[in-house]
């Protein structure tokens, strides 16, 4: 018995997603108001900090103390982002046709 790899020999994968010309000025400003606000102090010693979580793909907010990098404050919190990734994983295995053999 011969196993052979499913993708064709002739198989490229899909170019990566470039982000919109819209995303990209947004996200410059995004970092513009970021550094103007960790620039002025408001903040004390602290500083504004925006991400992405990298599982459930969601903006997240933090005010973190720069030295120890421990995070004051996280909109949405920690908790929250885990839900969304439990919930996405559920929906996933929900809408999955399970086959009886």
């Amino acid at each position: 018995m011969e196993i052979s790899s499913i993708k064709p020999t002739d198989y490229s994968y899909p170019p990566a997603s470039t982000p919109s010309t819209s995303d990209a000025a947004q996200r410059r400003e995004l970092m513009q108001a970021t550094k103007a606000v960790n620039a002025s102090k408001m903040l004390g010693q602290n500083e504004l900090v925006f991400m992405v979580d990298r599982a459930t793909h969601r903006p997240i907010i933090r005010v973190e103390d720069p030295d120890t990098h421990e995070v004051l404050l996280q909109l949405p919190p920690e908790y929250v982002l885990r839900l969304a990734q439990e919930l996405g994983a559920g929906a996933t295995q929900e809408t999955t046709p399970s086959v009886d053999t």
